[in-house]
């Protein structure tokens, strides 16, 4: 077995062991569906690296709707075998693999007509309810006009003549992302960050692993595996060009935005669900505030950092406050976000009507690419595209386990939740603490109660950003694998999008935390600030662009955390 511990001293070790022998495989790309197909491939046995370019789920897999869902509205599509797959796989997160991570959410469907939809839409509920093991859950309830508005004070009464209340659930994208890879690198995987493969590896016609260029310090080295995966997301075509081979498919981009706005700002006991004319609206619970999202218009400009216009903040207030009591404004507007959906292409122009499915393909030998989906089933992409590289390997390889593997923190948690009272008077912090801890940490809380006791300065909230301890900052550059101020503002911690500032007090203080850690020198931790807070101007001045070329245009005027 390996460590779970990403720390700077990990990660050396990994670049070496890398490139030291030939692995089974290699995996490119550390979004959900790469770090799910490393953990499956080493929980096998399999010797295994995993390299990303930027952080864990800097792509898409940081940057979606926070849901672990069936997806009620493929029900109408007919695309009943996704939704039973996808509810079985929420039902195994909530259950067995993540339960410190996924959890479950509330949603309020408002109904406008009186007779036909709440026959039709309850119909599709009761489906949503019963297929796929989706049990997990509580099953959902008719709720008159006056029901909903008691749940619902902030919505208009003439925007529902009455409701169904159903249940979802939810996760920190980012964070389960990352809980993912610290699994595989538990399991023997070496996973590295801001490690670009920059090229493939060939023997004769043969993929044969890749040159990895790590970005920190420049230096290149050379990984051979027996299999390469893919899982690139947006980026998919560009493998397909760069091993010379003709596409089996490709990926068109789809940018969702989701905007947050102060809790107190909607009274709602739940989260909403809204019907729109191309796709749904959802207002979802966060902390203290709420998550509104998503568009899903076509992209075609920057993949890496796709931009936020005033036009799509325009849309998201639009149709949210078509129910609304009282508008939301631009002002209420504390973080925004948007992420590119990796859909196969069809033939349809509207990217809402492209396909969730996934597929897997070996375009050239010993290369095998999977694409598509969405962030529910990354587990069954991950087994299905590990199924196919290790098809034609001469010794038997185990089948996959990740249905009943328990991510690092799940094992355990339960326990120590009904324990918090007692956590809480062991450690000193006050119960609402801990049990914010404990959902973001599971039992691993451990490792970083142990590092306040040694520390107990790193108890104090982080100034700028109270909801976060000094200590979540420390542990993780030590355990997580942080290593830029962006990766612990936007990733590790939410405070790029939940603070009214976006970040900007609290990022010197999270620089000075970490930096004897990731041996900074006084103008490199200069540095890391500056370009945050570049980052931060670059997005609010895309806010305010009219369209997308405008908005990403303005975006790209920020540096990267690093030259690349």
């Amino acid at each position: 077995m390996g460590t779970a511990r990403l720390g700077p001293e990990y990660r050396e070790a990994a670049l070496h062991s890398a490139g030291e022998s030939e692995l089974d495989v290699l995996v490119i790309g550390g979004g959900v569906v790469g770090a799910g197909a490393a953990l499956d491939a080493a929980s096998r046995g399999l010797s295994v690296a995993l390299v990303e370019a930027r952080d864990w789920a800097a792509g898409t897999s940081s940057r979606s709707s926070k849901l672990i869902h069936g997806g009620l509205r493929y029900l109408e599509q007919r695309d009943f075998s996704l939704v039973r797959e996808a509810l079985k796989e929420r039902g195994l997160l909530l259950r067995r693999l993540a339960p410190h991570l996924v959890r479950p959410v509330p949603f309020l469907l408002p109904l406008r007509h009186r007779v036909w939809e709440r026959a039709y839409i309850g119909a599709g509920v009761l489906l949503y309810d019963t297929m796929g093991g989706a049990r997990a859950l509580p099953m959902h309830r008719h709720l008159s006009r006056a029901k909903a508005l008691e749940l619902a004070p902030s919505l208009r009464p003439d925007a529902l003549t009455g409701a169904i209340r159903y249940y979802d659930a939810q996760v920190d994208d980012a964070r389960h992302t990352m809980m993912i890879a610290r699994t595989a690198a538990q399991h023997g995987a070496s996973v590295l960050t801001r490690a670009r493969a920059t090229g493939l590896l060939r023997e004769g016609d043969r993929v044969a692993g890749a040159t990895v260029r790590d970005l920190e310090n420049g230096r290149e080295i050379t990984v051979r595996a027996r299999r390469v995966i893919s899982a690139t997301g947006v980026w998919t075509d560009e493998l397909h060009q760069a091993a010379g081979a003709k596409a089996p498919f490709s990926v068109r981009m789809s940018k969702g935005v989701h905007l947050l706005v102060p809790r107190a700002r909607i009274r709602l006991d739940t989260g909403l669900i809204l019907r729109t004319e191309k796709s749904v609206l959802f207002v979802i619970p966060w902390g203290q505030h709420w998550i509104i999202g998503t568009t899903d218009t076509e992209w075609r400009l920057d993949k890496a950092h796709p931009s936020v216009s005033r036009a799509d903040l325009d849309y998201l207030l639009e149709h949210v406050n078509a129910v609304l009591r009282t508008p939301l404004t631009h002002e209420d507007i504390e973080g925004v976000y948007a992420g590119l959906r990796p859909l196969l292409a069809g033939t349809s122009a509207e990217t809402a009507q492209l396909s969730r499915e996934h597929a897997v393909a070996e375009p050239a030998p010993g290369l095998f690419v999977v694409a598509g989906g969405k962030y529910t089933t990354y587990r069954v992409m991950a087994k299905d595209v590990v199924d196919a590289a290790v098809r034609g390997f001469g010794a038997a390889v185990p089948r996959s386990l990740t249905d009943r593997l328990p991510l690092l923190g799940a094992v355990g948690y339960a326990e120590l939740l009904a324990q918090r009272e007692q956590v809480a008077a062991d450690s000193g912090l006050p119960v609402h603490r801990i049990e914010h801890l404990l959902g973001r940490y599971g039992s691993a809380v451990r490792e970083l109660l142990e590092l306040i006791r040694q520390r107990p300065e790193l108890a104090e909230p982080i100034p700028g950003g109270q909801e976060y301890l000094k200590a979540e900052a420390v542990y993780a550059v030590t355990h997580e694998g942080a290593l830029h101020l962006e990766d612990l503002l936007t990733r590790r911690m939410r405070i790029s999008v939940e603070a009214a500032d976006r970040g900007l007090a609290a990022a010197p203080e999270v620089a000075q935390l970490v930096a004897p850690v990731l041996g900074w020198s006084a103008a490199r931790t200069r540095r890391e600030v500056e370009h945050y807070a570049e980052r931060v101007r670059a997005e609010l001045a895309a806010q305010d662009a009219e369209d997308d070329l405008a908005a990403n245009t303005a975006r790209l005027t920020a540096p990267e955390p690093v030259e690349t």
